[in-house]
């Protein structure tokens, strides 16, 4: 058996299903071995880049491992940045790269690149295998380092020479064997005591608390204190819950920000954020101001990077988060109301033609359990500012690593993940100038996604910041304005176009939604307001004093 046949026997050995990447000829002996594996289905995509951020979207919300393939060379490099966006995530993604026959390494090869060296930076292993018989062997334990300790993406280079090597068959893996991160139950448990101990204090939710909200409301209600959560982690909790507090840091409710800003407050409890930039306001100093912290994660390198963790827990949530509510049980706490001064009544969209009133619209049509994925656009702040959480795990925003056109990808590999579930994508045309042509990728596997346009023929964060930040910009930010609907009827995809609040009706959304394959709505339109961003405009100002 060859060498990269034996790479699709071992994915089929641990249930993985398909692959998402390009076929070229450094990786043709696996492209070509599909043919025989029919339960493992290549997503042939548009772009490298697309394929990378559909594995990671199908890891999020699969709850296994995904792979992504690239050719040598340019497509490798392509897949770069959805590896480091893998990273930032904690995702866990086998990257795949063919690479030149290891005799020719070195003699300026066809697309030769040495792409080990590349990835190490952004993944949590990464090799070129030099052997045909160490291939699955090495791609056997970069997946398990991947779904070990904290999640993460990794990295396999695969000589061309090195996948037609004839392997003994009886090598090959049956299974992934990952490494619990080892919980310290010890420090949870002193924990829970220091949070009964304690007169008042405020959890703070990252994308960490994903798959733990009851537990975290539980803990809340026990307290009495107030849940916030980051801007990532939108649509964990649902705004109608009496005590959550809103979203903090990039587009963040007013009403919360006053909360941490003026809160009489004496502790932080923070549950899986790693505090960064756009979950804290631009680092915004009355976050842990004359409080305790109390920091769970399971990754260790968060504590103390910014903020003081006077009381680290190192651990998955899973385990961490039930020992604090049974020691919290044990010293007979009871639960306790919260007040927190936030408004969860859910907006009504007025009749101006605005970008704020156009998506509490598109939330008035979708169907209450519609997950959005929001790509990297003006329109993400109004999202995050403005729509409310109506059914679990609603938004996927990426907003921290800010890869643009990585929505794109996100929503369809979410729906091919959860295919029950209505999902909708809200890009702009910066970005699906980007990875837009992905939409024919959509079609081409049947997944019904709505594809939601916001054209205004620029680049409307950079336009609203040059305009914030320096009150002028430049005129090439303006891009040549197109025809989104008929360039998606010229791909044989239903399409409409919204150019006033009056086309935004039930009727059009219902018939989109309705189709057996994506649909495409586009909205003409450009608003001169500016987005809802926070403080990122003096963030970024500060730095030009």
């Amino acid at each position: 058996m060859k060498a990269g046949i034996a790479v699709l026997e071992f994915f089929r050995n641990i249930g993985i299903d398909r692959i998402f990447g390009i076929p070229a000829g450094s990786v043709n002996v696996l492209f070509d071995g599909m043919n025989d594996y029919e339960d493992i289905l290549p997503i042939i995509t548009k772009h490298e880049g697309a394929a990378g951020y559909m594995a990671a979207g199908f890891a999020k919300y699969s709850g296994g491992p995904a792979v992504a393939i690239g050719s040598s060379g340019p497509g490798a490099m392509n897949l770069v940045t959805p590896a480091a966006n893998a990273m930032r995530e904690q995702l866990p993604v086998l990257f795949l790269t063919g690479s030149v026959p290891t005799s020719t390494v070195g003699m300026n090869a066809s697309q030769e690149l040495e792409a080990a060296s590349v990835f190490a930076p952004v993944t949590k292993y990464s090799k070129l295998v030099g052997r045909g018989d160490e291939l699955v062997k090495e791609i056997a334990k970069a997946l398990e380092i991947a779904m070990s300790g904290v999640p993460g993406p990794v990295h396999i280079a695969m000589p061309l020479d090195v996948q037609m090597t004839d392997i003994d068959p009886s090598i090959i893996p049956v299974a992934v064997r990952p490494a619990r991160i080892k919980a310290d139950t010890a420090a949870a448990g002193q924990a829970a005591r220091e949070l009964k101990s304690r007169n008042a204090g405020l959890i703070f939710c990252g994308q960490g608390a994903r798959g733990m909200v009851s537990e975290v409301m539980r803990l809340s209600e026990l307290l009495g204190w107030p849940v916030v959560s980051t801007p990532v982690a939108k649509g964990l909790f649902k705004d109608a819950h009496p005590n959550f507090a809103g979203v903090y840091g990039f587009a963040g409710n007013e009403s919360t920000g006053r909360l941490i800003q003026d809160g009489d407050f004496d502790t932080l409890l923070v549950i899986g954020s790693s505090l960064g930039e756009t979950a804290t306001s631009n680092y915004s100093t009355a976050l842990a101001k004359d409080r305790f912290v109390i920091q769970f994660d399971r990754d260790e390198t968060v504590f103390g990077r910014k903020y003081p963790a006077d009381l680290p827990v190192l651990g998955d949530l899973t385990d961490t988060l039930p020992v604090v509510l049974r020691e919290l049980k044990m010293l007979g706490t009871r639960e306790k109301p919260v007040s927190v001064p936030y408004n969860p009544e859910r907006l009504s969209p007025g009749a101006a033609y605005t970008t704020k009133n156009v998506v509490l619209k598109l939330q008035q049509l979708l169907p209450e359990n519609t997950r959005y994925a929001v790509d990297i656009t003006e329109t993400e702040a109004y999202v995050i500012h403005d729509l409310s959480v109506l059914s679990p795990d609603a938004f996927d925003i990426n907003v921290h690593f800010g890869a643009m056109g990585s929505g794109l990808s996100v929503g369809m590999a979410a729906k091919m993940a959860d295919p029950e579930r209505p999902t909708v994508i809200i890009t702009g045309d910066g970005c699906f100038h980007m990875h837009g042509m992905e939409i024919l990728t959509a079609k081409e596997y049947g997944v019904p996604v709505l594809f939601i346009v916001m054209n205004n023929a620029r680049l409307g964060l950079v336009y609203h910041g040059h305009s914030l930040q320096f009150k002028r910009a430049h005129k090439t930010f303006s891009t040549q304005p197109m025809n989104f609907t008929k360039m998606a009827e010229a791909l044989e995809i239903p399409a409409a176009r919204v150019e006033s609040m009056e086309d935004l009706n039930g009727e059009t959304i219902s018939k989109l939604m309705s189709t057996d394959g994506p649909a495409l709505l586009e909205i003409v339109l450009t608003d001169d307001n500016p987005p809802p961003m926070g403080d990122r405009v003096k963030f970024l100002a500060g730095f030009a004093e």
